[in-house]
């Protein structure tokens, strides 16, 4: 029997999620592997996330709060916001697909960088939206091109600050003018999954100043800084009358017991998210070092990875460092054939990277 699917899920590209240590070393024959190819945090999280876990074990017959109460009281004291404004997410990737079917209805458009996280698009086209891309300019947003691609049917346009897969950022006074071109009607989404890692400044920091612009959505991730990727748990700070309809249409319980747990531990453990931010920049800097030596060339970044051109066949190099156990992401899929993403890891795993890049090339 065939089943009648959507045009517009049917033009969807699957998103391809890095392999799991486990698969690589079960298909390659290795052991001990190290994974810097999905912008982990190889610090682990607090410790103590693991005693609030361990707490709400005995709970687990019973649904998760809807909201969870203390965890948006906190982003609210620390961002200055009212808890009207939080939106809490099964990763930030959930605020994303809801701001795609609370906003959009079918043939309407969202502007966003090419490349850029699949899921803003996969999350468009299966609101039946339209995603216009728009070319990045030397690994940058182009912002000049985002406002000459919105139309009267745009209502999101997104912009990730700092910029992944490329590293690159958009400073406070580039998106303000950039934001004073866009419709009034035209929401903003910033993507913010690594603006902790940001050492410089003028980086755009959408919550370091009191809400003002109704237009602008945050999205924020504990995954990356914090280290609970395998939690799920993102959050949204935008405008309550945007935060009433993706409240409105997200799943009640949308964010389990175990991760509402971790991501409040995480939240009070600012010494440990200190540790992890000077650990990735350490990391950042030695990588950087020893591939410019190289003589790579390696993008600057203000996130927690590095786009590094290893000057030949990136899938190909990929595939040798799998062989020495360390996996990274070949950024061929994107476009840029002659480039590899690496994150920063613990300081062996980082000399393990080194040492494999050094061995696959040749160098």
């Amino acid at each position: 029997m065939s089943f009648s699917v959507s045009e517009s899920v049917k033009a969807i590209k699957p998103y391809e999620a890095g392999k799991p240590l486990s698969e690589v070393e079960r298909e390659y024959g290795i052991t001990n592997a190290v994974k810097l190819a999905s912008n982990e945090n190889p610090f682990g999280c607090s410790p103590k996330v693991a005693d609030a876990v361990l707490s709400k074990l005995s709970g687990m017959n019973r649904y998760p709060e809807p909201v969870p109460f203390t965890l948006c009281q906190k982003l609210a004291e620390k961002y200055h916001v009212g808890m009207k404004n939080l939106v809490i997410g099964n990763g930030s990737d959930d605020i994303i697909a809801l701001l795609a079917h609370g906003f959009l209805d079918p043939g309407q458009e969202a502007v966003m960088p090419l490349p850029s996280f699949l899921m803003y698009e996969i999350s468009v086209k299966t609101a039946k939206g339209v995603p216009v891309m728009v070319p990045l300019k030397d690994f940058s947003t182009n912002l000049d091109g985002l406002v000459k691609a919105v139309t009267p049917k745009t209502k999101l346009v997104f912009v990730t600050n700092p910029f992944n897969p490329t590293g690159a950022w958009v400073t406070k006074d580039e998106f303000l003018r950039f934001a004073d071109q866009l419709p009034a009607n035209v929401l903003i989404v910033v993507d913010e999954a690594y603006i902790e890692f940001a050492r410089n400044d003028a980086v755009y920091n959408s919550l370091a100043e009191p809400l003002t612009d109704h237009r602008i959505v945050t999205l924020r991730t504990f995954s990356k800084a914090y280290g609970l990727a395998g939690f799920r748990i993102g959050y949204g700070i935008m405008d309550k009358s945007v935060a009433e309809i993706l409240n409105r249409i997200r799943q009640p319980f949308n964010v389990n017991t175990l991760a509402q747990a971790a991501a409040q531990a995480a939240l009070e453990d600012t010494d440990f998210l200190i540790k992890s931010i000077s650990g990735t920049h350490q990391g950042i800097d030695f990588l950087t070092q020893k591939f410019t030596d190289a003589g790579f060339e390696v993008v600057p970044t203000q996130a927690n990875f590095l786009m590094v051109n290893v000057k030949a066949d990136s899938r190909d190099i990929c595939e040798k460092m799998l062989y020495k156990g360390v996996v990274v992401r070949s950024l061929a899929s994107y476009g840029y054939d002659t480039f590899i993403r690496i994150n920063a890891g613990t300081d062996q795993e980082n000399q393990m990277c080194v040492d494999a890049l050094l061995n696959a090339t040749g160098k």
